[in-house]
């Protein structure tokens, strides 16, 4: 039987466009400020290990982890980088705890997107060094090819991936931390400006600044908390073919195989996950790839996300709610802490601290990752109130 680990707090600042006053050291303290006291926890005595989840690429340094201890509570304390998303993260974390190694663990993950001035040149450093990066377009023309083929295979229309777009940056006026919220219909997002074809400029998740810190206790530990925890029930990552690479260019098999691990942790039967889990926060990078996680995720069946979301089945009040948090598309893209950002949104909403956007009855929830373009790395967690 899997390791019983629990999430005790979680803490993050607001997420903004820009934050021009702030250093990521400075968010990153307000963030574990606030994780800490949710836990109940004085990270100097009662946290045993830190990781920090950061791509040094986009930080501009390397080896990370000097870098932040001591906004985190780390100091003279083990403290790791994982190179990955939050939630491969929060799987770091898990395995230590359910080792044995330690009891209680911090994750740290931030985005300070406003800093990288030539983000462009970062994707391309990133793309295959001999066949693609030659060539000179723009990752995210990538994105714009993935689409076409997931369009083309599965069925589903511009309109359908244009509500996508309206109903996260909608839900996102009801998170006071989004840096994206607008009131938009499907006819703005097709008539906003184009971007990487098919997609327009609304299709596309806009960066953002901030930083979040989870905090992972192990099942004994929990017992002398006074909080309210949240169950790790399953989780699992994995890499998979890229656009370049994959035998169609519209299966997202990263987030299939990652979820097939999750679910087969938690004791859900892949067939009936749609039916075991109550919402969920997915990646919505781009307005294509919200349906096309959906459908790998197993929570629909192939070419239908799109036409459930038109007609409003992934709504708050839908019978599958779908990023009542904004998303990428209405929070922004948060780099590294995106799938963080997800995991706190399903905290809230399993603790009911979620306000005006509060989920009914809401036990079980999924938060699913995709570390963006070129990559074809997700991970998916799912938790519960049990």
């Amino acid at each position: 039987m899997p390791a019983k680990v629990a999430i005790i707090g979680v803490g993050h600042t607001a997420f903004r466009a820009t934050s021009p006053g702030l250093s990521y050291k400075e968010l990153m303290f307000e963030a574990a400020t606030r994780a800490y006291e949710d836990a109940g926890l004085d990270a100097r005595s009662e946290i045993d290990s830190f990781l920090t989840c950061s791509e040094d690429l986009a930080e501009g340094t390397s080896i990370f982890d000097e870098y932040v201890p001591d906004q985190i509570g780390g100091a003279e304390r083990p403290v790791y980088t994982v190179g990955g998303d939050a939630i491969q993260g929060l799987a770091t974390a898990y395995m230590q705890i359910a080792s044995g190694i330690v009891d209680v663990v911090s994750v740290e993950a931030h985005s300070k997107a406003s800093n990288v001035v030539t983000p462009g040149e970062l994707h391309a450093f990133a793309l295959d060094p001999i066949f693609v990066r030659p060539l000179g377009f723009s990752a995210h023309a990538m994105a714009g090819l993935e689409a076409s083929a997931y369009l083309a295979a599965t069925g589903t229309t511009r309109e359908q991936c244009a509500h996508v777009v309206a109903k996260n940056r909608r839900n996102a006026l009801a998170n006071p931390s989004a840096a994206h919220a607008a009131a938009i219909d499907p006819q703005d997002v097709l008539a906003s400006p184009p971007a990487f074809a098919p997609l327009t400029e609304l299709e596309v998740s806009a960066p953002a600044d901030g930083a979040l810190v989870i905090v992972l206790a192990s099942e004994e530990r929990v017992k002398k908390l006074k909080g309210q925890p949240v169950w790790l029930r399953g989780i699992g990552w994995s890499t998979g073919c890229g656009i370049t690479a994959g035998p169609d260019g519209a299966s997202a098999d990263y987030a299939r195989s990652a979820a097939e691990l999750a679910y087969r942790m938690a004791g859900i039967p892949a067939e009936k996950a749609g039916r075991e889990i109550d919402f969920a926060e997915v990646d919505d990078s781009y307005s294509f790839k919200e349906p096309q996680h959906l459908e790998a995720l197993g929570l629909f069946g192939p070419g239908r996300a799109g036409a459930a979301t038109a007609d409003g089945a992934t709504a708050r009040e839908g019978d599958l709610p779908v990023n009542v948090s904004g998303g990428s598309l209405g929070v922004g893209q948060l780099f590294e802490a995106s799938g963080g950002q997800r995991v706190a949104e399903v905290v809230a909403q399993l603790r009911g601290e979620a306000g005006p956007r509060q989920i009914k009855k809401a036990k079980t929830g999924l938060a699913q990752s995709w570390r963006g373009v070129p990559t074809a790395t997700g991970a998916v967690v799912v938790l519960s109130r049990d």
